[in-house]
């Protein structure tokens, strides 16, 4: 008697799968010992031999080409799965034929046809597909550890947008005292207090509002955070076009687990945009009341981790901003004194050992009033510009007056990870 499995693309461990048929089959042919090892019966080495001899393992073939971020822009790596049609594997004692098929009809979203694998084998050694997805999922582990995934909307679904990507350690993220451990705490605690909020009928679900300037860091501690918490990020702009209220209430029913939301620009929903453009678009569909029922409505999703960010709080309505909707407010602003520290020793404290270079800069900074007053992202840009000399830095610290700053005479700047005090 015969089973057989069948996995759809659709399933979350379809590309699992691929990628551990790939590790396995490489495994064989270069000499090296499979996870599990091949009964050595007579009967199994027969059948085996004769499957060989008519029917390779692996007979077709699929290429994926990836391009590193690393190295020449020539540079690329190639990863055979199997492909269409039929293979035969041999795992645990047990002979597995995998059929592979591609269905005519594709998924109007992403453009991919619809694909199906089905695994058959013996009814006595069915138990070998759980050890299979057992070692296709850590294998898939494997090569998330150390990296968060970022999800875009993609009509109606999440999608993984672009390569994963290291995890940025949370040391590396400089916010006034005391602010980045206080919003850590919050997070955490929320995660180990899921039992008392269910006993208690509340809805299990917490937001963050970050607010402040652009390039203050808002965007470099959600994910700093998410790598802490080992969690992903899901990112959807608010202003986003085509994005109405159905299809934002959808989202958020369908985040991925342990995923961080991370809503941008949330202002935009409160602005009176009927009036087109040249290019004839309206703006923005999602709605304030839209917005409002999303986060907190009957049909609003639970056990969520929110964060909502914008540059212009004082658009904001007093209703988005009450606890069930968002629990905590935090402002991240431009660099305070103790901000500008901590940077300029992430840049130079090997070479300013003895911190003398460190505070001639804050002298000069205090005699041009900045602390309080410039960005943070033209504080990185200018020790970016002057890597390893702190002498440079010194000298160029004129060029980050408000008037410098509003003429872009600063090197192109970057987010800098830093924050004030929250208001």
């Amino acid at each position: 008697m015969l089973v057989d499995l069948e996995i759809t693309g659709r399933d979350q461990a379809y590309p699992w799968l691929l990628q551990w048929m790939t590790a396995f089959h490489r495994a064989q042919h270069g000499g090296a010992p499979p996870s599990t090892a091949i009964s050595s019966t007579p009967k199994h080495r027969l059948l085996a031999s004769l499957i060989r001899r008519f029917r390779p393992r692996l007979h077709h073939l699929q290429v994926q080409t990836f391009q590193p971020q690393n190295g020449p822009s020539h540079a690329a790596h190639f990863s055979f799965v199997p492909g269409q049609g039929q293979h035969i594997l041999q795992y645990g004692g047990a002979l597995i034929l995998v059929q592979r098929q591609r269905e005519k009809t594709m998924n109007i979203s992403t453009g991919d046809p619809f694909e199906t694998i089905t695994l058959t084998t013996l009814y006595s050694h069915r138990s070998v597909f759980e050890d299979i997805f057992a070692e296709a999922h850590q294998l898939y582990q494997q090569m998330q550890e150390g990296k968060t995934v970022i999800y875009n909307s993609m009509g109606p679904s999440w999608q993984p947008f672009g390569d994963p990507k290291r995890k940025r350690p949370l040391e590396s993220v400089v916010l006034e005292r005391g602010v980045k451990e206080k919003i850590v705490e919050d997070v955490q605690a929320f995660l180990a207090a899921r039992t008392w909020y269910l006993d208690r009928g509340i809805p299990y679900r917490r937001g963050y509002l970050l607010y402040g300037p652009p390039g203050t860091g808002k965007s470099s501690f959600i994910q700093a955070l998410a790598g802490h918490l080992d969690f992903n990020i899901a990112i959807l702009n608010v202003s986003e076009r085509g994005l109405t209220d159905d299809r934002l209430n959808h989202l958020l029913t369908k985040v991925p687990p342990r995923t961080i939301v991370l809503l941008e620009d949330v202002d935009v929903a409160f602005l009176n945009r009927k009036q087109a453009g040249s290019d004839g678009y309206a703006g923005a569909t999602v709605t304030f009341s839209g917005l409002l029922n999303a986060l907190d409505g009957v049909a609003s999703a639970e056990e969520r981790i929110i964060f909502l960010t914008t540059n212009h709080v004082e658009r904001l309505d007093e209703a988005l901003i009450r606890p069930g909707r968002v629990d905590m407010t935090v402002r991240l602003g431009e660099a305070t004194e103790y901000q500008i520290e901590q940077i300029w020793d992430r840049f130079y404290a090997e070479i300013d050992v003895g911190g003398e270079a460190k505070q001639r800069f804050l002298a000069k900074v205090r005699k041009l009033r900045l602390i309080d007053v410039v960005s943070t992202a033209s504080l990185q840009g200018l020790f970016l510009y002057n890597k390893e000399n702190a002498q440079g830095a010194i000298d160029m610290v004129e060029g980050l007056t408000a008037h410098s700053l509003r003429d872009n005479h600063v090197p192109v700047p970057r987010e800098v990870d830093t924050s004030r005090k929250p208001a």
